[in-house]
């Protein structure tokens, strides 16, 4: 089938944004490398400028129809427009299964999309969750993460939203493996397409009225949130623990030292000898601190609270 035009020019077009946020000037580099930015969000000036756009857009455009259409719009009804747009979209999850090496978990993702679109009437009702065969959300970025594509830099894409040097490219893969993208006529598609945004916008009500209730910086919020997000999806819901003191580098550096050099002293590893070493390091500590140290060694060779039998034969005797 011939694809549409509609869908082929928004795909060009988001090609040409994702440029654009990618290949900033050197100018704009240099005086953002300047402030410190996170090296995360190397791009955060243009990326909050994106964000500026969009939130805009959606609070004077999107927000409003989208209040109006759950309001109008019976819950059973939404629900199964939302199934439609799920199940449409749906041969995505199962290619990345596949791709990401959860064989059995791609094909029962093939067998859900063949359930929902037959006996399930093209996805507006779930027959398949009955079954025993659960939705799961997949897609390339996350397949890419799983092959172990490093994240790169964080994106705000404009009108997409939360984005990655590494999960652009899950876009047009998405377009690609939609059902939508293969309906040739514009009469037919346009009003589909819009409903599917209107749709999508009403889902996101809850989660746009908790940033603008919790959130000090609206732009901080969304970009950790997605973060945080795309790991767990990655991971499938168990992400490694994460260490926030970043203390790898010094870790290593210690392990290392300590292998060379066994009898050398490890901080980490053994704090009263760290003590002792500080006290030799400052002599006016050293001083006023010799009789507390003293004390401290003593206590930790004869200890009470580990022996009670050795601390009563004194008193009996």
């Amino acid at each position: 089938m011939k694809p549409n035009y509609l869908t082929t020019t928004l795909l060009l077009l988001s090609a040409v944004l994702f440029a654009g946020c990618a290949t900033i000037s050197q100018n704009n580099q240099s005086d953002q490398t300047a402030q410190n930015v996170n090296p995360a969000d190397p791009y955060e000036n243009t990326n909050r400028t994106f964000y500026k756009i969009t939130d805009a857009v959606d609070r004077h455009v999107l927000e409003p129809v989208a209040n109006a259409y759950i309001v109008h719009v019976p819950n059973p009804l939404r629900r199964s427009i939302g199934n439609f747009y799920d199940n449409v979209a749906y041969p995505n999850v199962a290619l990345n299964a596949f791709l990401q090496g959860k064989v059995r978990q791609g094909f029962e993702d093939t067998l859900r999309f063949a359930v929902n679109s037959t006996i399930g009437l093209f996805g507006l009702f779930d027959m398949a969750t009955p079954m025993g065969l659960k939705q799961n959300d997949e897609d390339f970025g996350q397949t890419l993460g799983v092959w172990g594509v490093d994240t790169g830099s964080y994106l705000f894409l404009p009108f997409l939203g939360p984005s990655s040097s590494r999960d652009v490219s899950s876009i047009p893969v998405s377009v690609f493996t939609n059902a939508l993208f293969y309906v040739s006529s514009a009469t037919v598609f346009a009003p589909i397409g819009i409903l599917g945004i209107i749709d999508k916008r009403a889902r996101l009500s809850g989660s746009m009225l908790i940033r603008d209730q919790a959130a000090l910086d609206a732009y901080l919020f969304v970009r950790e949130a997605s973060l945080q997000q795309r790991r767990h999806q990655i991971y499938d819901g168990n992400p490694p623990p994460e260490s926030y003191d970043d203390p790898s580098q010094d870790d290593s550096l210690e392990d290392s030292s300590v292998r060379d050099n066994p009898l050398q002293n490890n901080p980490a590893r053994d704090r009263r000898t760290d003590r002792v070493s500080r006290l030799q390091n400052d002599p006016i500590e050293m001083t006023l601190n010799l009789q507390r140290t003293n004390l401290q060694q003593i206590d930790l060779e004869h200890n009470p609270a580990r022996d009670r039998r050795t601390d009563r034969t004194p008193l009996l005797r």
